[in-house]
């Protein structure tokens, strides 16, 4: 199942530290926002270690299930798909 994932995450170090973890199970869409599909384990094992990583009180973080039907309604256009952002751009 494909799944987004947004953030806000105020600490710097927790910031890059969960930006780094996506990119190994996703696509790096826009600067706080990622694609993930992958199967249910690797789901489970991806979201306890992002939960473990947050910090209740000071991020956030909204996670969007894409059913099927929504997959194939999804499009893109200009810079939306992650090439034209540097990964050094990534902590504003």
């Amino acid at each position: 199942m494909k799944r987004v994932i947004s953030y806000d995450i105020m600490n710097d170090r927790r910031r890059n530290r969960i930006f780094k973890m996506l990119k190994d199970y996703g696509r790096w869409v826009q600067y706080s926002l990622f694609e993930i599909d992958c199967d249910e384990k690797r789901w489970i094992e991806l979201e306890h270690r992002l939960f473990a990583l947050l910090d209740k009180e000071e991020d956030s973080l909204c996670i969007y299930h894409l059913c099927h039907s929504c997959q194939g309604k999804t499009y893109y256009k200009g810079e939306s798909s992650g090439e034209g952002v540097k990964e050094s751009d990534h902590i504003l």
